[in-house]
């Protein structure tokens, strides 16, 4: 059993390895190979795919290596029912990096239209130029920060539409809140003849500045996440020590009435303290 645990591990961190390697070759490599039709968005699917399976099924994975050492089926059950809870967290990181990626791409967006009225461009000239090139800059996929309002804003700027109603709907995407600034300063400047770079620049800097501050509260949370990972992991330590002792602590939680009922009441206490000690963290964030 230890010889097929160690067996299932090492082949799984050898797919790992392999898959990343030829994620960083992509990476370099395939940024200037033209992908035929319908092809990249397959690709991209693929790739999803085999994300979303390296990192929610390890929980069934250990599962059923620790079901095999333990000569019991809890585990593996306990295992299954983690693929959902990992799945949830996994969506949550997605979002969060989904959300910073859109502040960014506005400030950036910000900065490109205050640089194309500093040099001379009328405003909607200047909107279709920033447009244009941070989609290049970028991956494609709405690098400029409005997501899937984009080509709405671009419409807008490029027929004389309602170009700030554009960046108020497309405001509505997580994490594309600035817009909504952006929205106002572009108001101001067409219907009163205010100076929109000015604006666009101080919108840039307060917005900077805000992201700043986050970042920085992350940081000085990283320490208390941390420390609520380790003790979480404390049980798993003494698990393994206990069997390095002997003292088979396997058998007794999984095969007799009193370690099934410790099983028990140690799991919920483990999951309310992580849950209680990440809800502190995300209070924190969120202020």
């Amino acid at each position: 059993m230890w010889a097929a645990a160690v067996c299932a591990g090492s082949a799984a961190w050898l797919m790992d390895g392999r898959d990343r390697t030829a994620q960083r070759i992509r990476s370099v490599l395939g940024a200037g190979v033209p992908e035929r039709a319908g092809g990249g968005s397959w690709r991209r699917a693929v790739a999803a795919g085999r994300a979303r399976v390296r990192h929610e099924w390890w929980c069934l994975a250990a599962g059923a290596v620790v079901a095999l050492l333990g000569e019991s089926p809890l585990p593996l059950v306990a295992g299954t029912a983690g693929v959902p809870l990992a799945g949830r967290v996994r969506r949550a990181r997605d979002t969060r990096r989904e959300r910073e990626r859109r502040g960014d791409a506005v400030i950036a967006l910000c900065g490109a239209l205050a640089g194309e009225v500093r040099a001379g461009r009328q405003p909607g000239e200047a909107l279709r130029v920033a447009l244009d090139g941070s989609t290049r800059g970028g991956d494609g996929s709405g690098g400029d920060g409005a997501g899937e309002g984009r080509s709405a804003v671009l419409a807008a700027a490029r027929f004389g539409g309602d170009v700030p109603g554009a960046f108020g709907e497309a405001a509505r995407e997580p994490g594309a809140e600035g817009l909504l600034g952006l929205a106002a300063c572009w108001r101001v400047a067409v219907d009163r003849g205010a100076g929109l770079a000015a604006g666009l620049e101080r919108l840039e800097g307060a917005l900077r500045s805000e992201r700043d501050q986050r970042a920085d509260l992350r940081a000085q949370l990283a320490g208390a996440r941390s420390t609520a990972v380790m003790l979480a992991g404390l049980p798993v330590l003494g698990l393994l020590m206990g069997s390095a002792l002997g003292a088979e602590p396997l058998r007794v939680l999984l095969h007799t009435g009193a370690g099934l009922g410790c099983l028990a009441a140690g799991g919920v206490l483990e999951g309310v303290g992580v849950w209680w000690a990440l809800r502190i963290v995300r209070g924190a964030e969120g202020r």
